[in-house]
């Protein structure tokens, strides 16, 4: 039999974003707010993080999720783990299943914070048998630092931006050689060049313009195939093979609610306040744009909290929004829906390709509203900020508003 309860703020996802909402909602009296998580311990991915600089004292990243978890339970917001919401029930009604059986909870307004995933081999496409030893990161990491697990003897790490790098790191902590970073990329794509250098000099070859074609072996892995751009082949003898990076938001659930999704982020489409196209529905963190830090995440769940208890109060809800379109190399931009009388803190974008001296041109129906050149070059794989100082001039019943490199 199903239960059903009504709650004034149900946040869907226990990560640092969902959990820094909830704590703003709660220490300002929004009523009863519980997060609900599917796993069986809150926190997200820092949890398995092991390495240091979370948060403003650089805590590792298991201190982190405590402290995270323990701000939001101390504002008064109920935390249940072990919940999977599996669908809705209507706008602001979704059903959910727990040990504790089936339930249906109906809340005055809805905060989405199911973060990202890496895609992993299958989903990359990446022919070959299907050998023992093939992980994403948080595989890897779950495995080796949570479980204590065996991992191997020889290491292939695909990608070269920053997880990439700390996926390296914890196949040093297990005890396994790394053969080589992989990425299809010019260089790699992580910050603070002259310490990762540094690092690859040590003896990790960084092998550029390349991707993984094929895994060999049965049973166990035993090498990959690489195809490198100049149509070269060559083969890397390895035992395990870490695919890293490449996040896609965790949108089902905003997909099975109908909600707007954003094609270049592939996430909700959300306007400055976290604002979907649904009347009361939120959404925050990495499934909006997979994937930023924790700290950023959080910062956005407590913006995101003060928006939500400014709906509790008036139940005011934009009744259109201007969308945001990018132009190649530009992939995405975040938020991607603008509501001229509550225009973003800021936006976010990323870039497919490297560009040294970018320069960001925003225009509406042929008109130049912005032209702006960032302090930093455009890298994949790591943001692009742009200010929202040039919302004010868009035309609330013009045309999309499209930003490209000029």
């Amino acid at each position: 039999m199903r239960r059903e309860r009504i709650v004034d703020v149900l946040v869907v996802g226990a990560g640092p974003a969902g959990l820094a909402a909830a704590a703003g909602l709660a220490g300002a009296g929004a009523g009863e707010v519980e997060v609900v998580e599917r796993e069986r311990q809150a926190g997200g991915i820092p949890r398995h993080c092991l390495r240091g600089g979370f948060g403003r004292i650089g805590l590792s990243g298991p201190q982190y999720a405590e402290r995270c978890v323990a701000a939001a339970v101390g504002a008064g917001a109920v935390l249940r783990t072990g919940v999977s919401v599996t669908g809705w029930a209507g706008p602001l009604t979704l059903d959910s299943t727990s040990p504790r059986g089936l339930e249906r909870i109906t809340a005055r307004a809805v905060v989405l914070a199911t973060g990202a995933r890496e895609r992993p081999r299958a989903a990359r496409l990446v022919p070959g048998t299907r050998p023992a030893g093939v992980f994403t990161t948080g595989e890897l990491q779950q495995a080796a630092d949570l479980h204590r697990q065996r991992i191997g003897t020889r290491a292939v790490v695909v990608g070269a931006e920053p997880v990439s790098f700390a996926a390296l790191d914890t196949l040093r902590r297990a005890g396994v050689t790394v053969a080589a970073l992989v990425t299809e990329h010019p260089r790699h794509q992580a910050p603070r060049t002259r310490v990762l250098d540094a690092r690859l000099r040590r003896g990790v070859p960084l092998l550029t313009d390349a991707t993984v074609a094929e895994l060999l072996g049965r049973g166990r892995l035993s090498g990959v195939r690489l195809r490198h751009r100049d149509g070269r082949s060559a083969q890397v003898d390895c035992d395990t093979v870490v695919f890293t990076g490449d996040f896609v938001p965790d949108h089902e659930l905003a997909r099975r609610g109908g909600l707007l999704l954003d094609p270049g982020t592939r996430g909700p489409a959300v306007d400055g306040a976290f604002r979907t196209d649904e009347r009361g529905v939120f959404a925050v963190g990495n499934v909006l744009h997979a994937a930023e830090p924790a700290r950023v995440v959080a910062r956005e769940g407590a913006m995101a909290s003060a928006a939500v208890r400014r709906y509790l109060s008036d139940g005011d809800w934009p009744a259109a929004a201007v969308p945001l379109r990018v132009a190649d190399p530009l992939a995405w931009i975040a938020p991607n829906r603008l509501t001229v009388e509550e225009p973003a803190d800021g936006f976010t974008l990323r870039t497919t390709e490297f560009v040294a001296r970018p320069t960001l041109v925003v225009t509406q129906d042929g008109r130049t509203l912005h032209r702006t050149g960032p302090r930093r070059p455009a890298v994949p794989n790591r943001p692009l900020r742009v200010s929202a100082g040039w919302t004010a001039r868009v035309d609330a019943a013009g045309g999309p508003v499209r930003i490209a490199l000029g």
